[in-house]
């Protein structure tokens, strides 16, 4: 996992962090993907802290980092700005996460469950609570997350919009999605799963998924190539939804090299 910063959370990241305001708990990742202006960043990182979240990731900023325009813009939201960590690349920003929601105003082109921004909230609360550690994804201003960066998601969130003019600056959308998570019912019982029912970190899923690529390459399942990325697209949302846990993931692959194996004998 590549990550341009140094200062890191604990593995679990559920330390509470004071900002002299009050503690702030667990609570889900927001991960800007290109985001070109330092304003919005900044006014993310406000939103988020008015409603309880500090964790901010960015995907390789059109302007680098640290920005002082987005610092201007964060108005005393220091703790969000100066705890933000860096990423060449998605998979890299959500390596160390089980669930992640995607933002986007496209949500039928990827094969994934959507929710509204109520649902999502919840989800993660649940989620959350049971150990996880989420994140919700965020698009550049310029046109939103790329189908590639949607098929890392578990889900897509769809903020409903007037169709005729469905673009939202990106604070804007922050702020939605803080708002529910702020207001969603915190007084809800939910049952702690064992660990070895956590879904897998992004990090093994996706090397899991690229071993399954590779020898359906092999087997020339893709054949012909211009059905490639739907045929590879549906299968990775069918495996998303199933939440596998770590143990599965290994499972999975020990079987793939299983039938690997018998065929090179055969």
């Amino acid at each position: 996992m590549t990550d341009k910063t140094t200062d890191k959370p604990s593995a679990t990241g559920r330390i509470p962090r004071r900002d002299g305001r009050g503690t702030l708990g667990a609570a889900p990742i927001f991960v800007l993907v290109e985001p070109q202006m330092g304003e919005n960043i900044g006014a993310c990182a406000r939103a988020m802290l008015n409603f309880g979240l500090s964790g901010l990731r960015l995907v390789n900023p059109r302007d680098g980092w640290p920005n002082e325009k987005a610092g201007a813009m964060a108005a005393g939201a220091t703790i969000v700005i100066d705890q933000t960590r860096v990423f060449d690349s998605t998979v890299d920003a959500i390596a160390d996460c089980q669930y992640v929601i995607a933002t986007t105003a496209r949500p039928r082109e990827a094969l994934l469950p959507v929710l509204t921004p109520n649902e999502a909230a919840p989800a993660l609360k649940k989620r959350i609570a049971g150990g996880e550690k989420c994140a919700v994804l965020f698009g550049g201003e310029r046109s939103g997350l790329s189908t590639k960066d949607v098929m890392h998601a578990d889900a897509i969130v769809s903020i409903p919009v007037n169709p005729a003019f469905a673009s939202l600056n990106l604070g804007q959308a922050a702020l939605l999605i803080a708002y529910e998570w702020a207001i969603a019912d915190d007084n809800e019982t939910f049952a702690v799963p064992e660990p070895e029912m956590i879904p897998a970190a992004k990090e093994n899923f996706e090397r899991f998924f690229a071993h399954l690529v590779k020898e359906l390459d092999e087997a020339r399942y893709f054949y012909p190539e211009d059905k490639r990325v739907n045929r590879q697209n549906k299968l990775k949302a069918a495996f998303q939804r199933a939440g596998l846990t770590e143990g599965e993931v290994r499972s999975l692959r020990g079987v793939i090299k299983a039938l690997v194996t018998k065929r090179k004998q055969d």
